[in-house]
């Protein structure tokens, strides 16, 4: 039976989780993500092959596992700002851009962009509540007269998280280049609510 590290059985899940986080951002450093089997990411994490399956069925659910643990201070961060109701929605809306935006120089979030790589749509992505606080802050701002009447607002955030996620894969290829994608995605999703 193996060895359980830590204080409690909860506390051994997270130190295995941190683990794995850490084999992936170390293996996708060294090959492609194609080349990368659950075989290598147990031995990088120090786990016996069949207990990475204990966590994951396979790399794509390892790496919705992994997408949706690294993601949770992000939704944790966005939820704050959102809430944040007497403040301006344009301010916090921008907040909430860098913030998702800063999200994805993790490794462990860019998992979720790479080709074959297939995440769940709907309430069962990472991101949902972050897509839920963006239409609140959205109709919020509406409401108030800050931005125009968009319509179906649910649409036009769909719309909108294609900016985020062109910027979060632009990150991904260089993260040297945060401050000029961050500048540019504020402008246009502002640009485009902006009565």
């Amino acid at each position: 039976m193996p060895r359980i590290r830590g204080a409690s059985i909860g506390e051994h899940h997270e130190m295995v989780w941190a683990d794995l986080a850490e084999a992936m951002r170390e293996l996708l450093l060294e090959r492609d993500y194609d080349a990368i089997t659950m075989g290598h990411i147990a031995a990088r994490a120090g786990l016996a092959r069949n207990t990475l399956y204990n966590y994951a069925t396979d790399k794509t659910a390892l790496v919705q596992a992994l997408t949706r643990r690294a993601g949770r201070p992000t939704v944790e961060r966005v939820s704050a700002i959102a809430a944040r109701s007497p403040e301006p929605a344009a301010v916090r809306l921008g907040e909430i851009i860098e913030v998702v935006l800063a999200a994805f120089t993790d490794q462990s979030l860019q998992l979720m962009f790479r080709p074959g790589t297939r995440l769940p749509k709907g309430p069962d992505t990472p991101f949902h509540e972050i897509v839920v606080e963006v239409q609140s802050v959205v109709r919020d701002g509406v409401a108030r007269g800050e931005f125009r009447d968009v319509g179906d607002v649910q649409l036009a955030v769909e719309l909108l998280s294609g900016v985020m996620r062109s910027g979060a894969e632009r990150l991904g290829r260089d993260p040297a280049a945060f401050a000029t994608t961050l500048h540019a995605a504020r402008e246009i999703i502002l640009a485009s609510l902006a009565r």
